[in-house]
């Protein structure tokens, strides 16, 4: 089986480099089963129906999020219903929506967990650690493969979280910070991670905004209101063949 784990997508300008970019690798690398995280891809905070619906009809098999799930409130209304949307499973009971899903693709079961770290990331949240143990234990005799995306800002958390279910998870790819990291590597015991895949969206931007907004914010203080960066597209993802005891990893970085 072949993976692609597709970096935050951010706005507008993520979507369309989804469009432009997306059909052309999954042809070329021949992608078997597409991972996305979209919790910015409606107006770089959060997910509408109307966004949902756009990116799996390009062909995404599960969309994940992180801490901006819940920007838009519309999600509310269809976060219960769809099952290719996940937000963190490591959110307090009663929180809508689920944290995992196992979904089959060509004849292989494959489970696909969304958790959050919580360094540095503001939100009372239950343990990531000890909620992946929850759900392996559920999950891991009835499915083929394992992915996690781990939606952190810590690296270091982000880091030990490689290595605390290496040889449990098949992959854990990093989101959150839209900064690509080059740290691809296959763990000791055959977890494939990765601390952070990037983003798709606007190529010049501080992460994936226009670049005067954050700087305004940094140069004085004052909170600012953030709008997506247009122009040049970047797309940025993980490609991850599993086949037996055979694993191939690729980092993907295109860009206009």
């Amino acid at each position: 089986m072949r993976f692609l784990c597709i970096g935050d997508v951010i706005g507008r300008t993520g979507r369309n480099a989804l469009k432009h970019f997306l059909p052309e690798v999954v042809e070329k690398e021949k992608v078997d089963f597409i991972i996305a995280n979209g919790e910015n891809a409606a107006g770089g905070f959060g997910i509408t129906k109307k966004v949902y619906d756009e990116l799996i009809k390009l062909g995404i098999d599960v969309i994940t999020s992180g801490n901006h799930i819940f920007d838009k409130k519309e999600v509310f209304q269809f976060i219960d219903k769809e099952e290719r949307l996940l937000r963190p499973a490591n959110y307090p009971e009663g929180a809508p929506g689920k944290g995992y899903g196992i979904y089959t693709k060509n004849g292989k079961k494959i489970a696909v967990i969304n958790l959050m770290g919580r360094a540095l990331m503001g939100i009372p949240l239950d343990c990531p650690f000890r909620k992946f143990d929850e759900i392996y234990k559920k999950i891991s005799e009835s499915v083929d493969f394992i992915i996690v995306d781990f939606h952190a800002e810590a690296t270091s958390e982000k880091n030990a979280f490689g290595f605390y279910v290496d040889g449990r998870a098949d992959i854990v790819f990093g989101t959150h910070s839209h900064v690509a990291t080059a740290d691809e590597m296959l763990l000791p015991r055959g977890t494939v991670y990765i601390t952070d895949v990037g983003l798709t969206g606007p190529k010049y931007s501080v992460i994936g905004m226009k670049i005067e907004d954050p700087l305004k914010k940094f140069l004085t203080g004052i909170p600012v209101k953030y709008e997506v960066a247009k122009g040049p597209m970047i797309f940025q993802a993980l490609l991850v063949e599993k086949n037996g005891n055979e694993t191939f990893i690729k980092r993907i970085k295109i860009s206009e």
